[in-house]
């Protein structure tokens, strides 16, 4: 099975893509987000001289870097169910590793559903009062019921 990773402005489809995994947007937050890259995991597509068809363009992962309150944030990561345990997650964070640094960051955050993923990366648990405004989930009705996010921070 081939898969490719590749930057994407296709920030709708992958919010869409994630929605159905228990990710929550926000488009009415009061702390402006900057959206400052996405990638995509597509599962079919071939090279870059092959046209792009919704046959070979099958959305398998995606990743959301953004910038908040001036910190770099995980604004959004997902891979289809079946197969998460791949790698392809890895190869998505290593991806916003590498972009932060270029930046010259030295610090991502993310609010984690699935933190032992995050923690076998380098991510550490974090206060949310320690984090970039960016942690809304107190409000939710399912926050800490059915849903028990994590803020984490990975420093480098």
């Amino acid at each position: 099975m081939k898969f490719t990773l590749r930057t994407t402005d296709e920030y709708d489809r992958l919010v869409e893509f994630m929605i159905p995994f228990g990710l929550e947007f926000d488009f009415d937050d009061d702390v402006e987000t900057d959206i400052l890259k996405c990638w995509k995991v597509t599962q079919g597509y071939r090279g870059a001289n092959e046209e792009i068809t919704p046959e070979n363009d099958y959305l398998v992962g995606g990743c959301i870097l953004a910038m908040r309150d001036g910190e770099y944030i995980i604004d959004g990561i997902a891979v289809d169910t079946p197969l998460r345990k791949t790698g392809i997650g890895k190869i998505m964070v290593e991806k916003v590793i590498k972009e932060v640094k270029s930046r010259g960051g030295s610090c991502i955050y993310l609010v984690a559903k699935a933190p032992e993923f995050f923690k076998k990366l380098g991510f550490e648990n974090i206060a949310p009062e320690n984090a970039p405004n960016f942690f809304e989930c107190g409000q939710c009705p399912q926050f800490n019921k059915t849903c028990f996010p994590e803020v984490m921070k990975l420093e480098f």
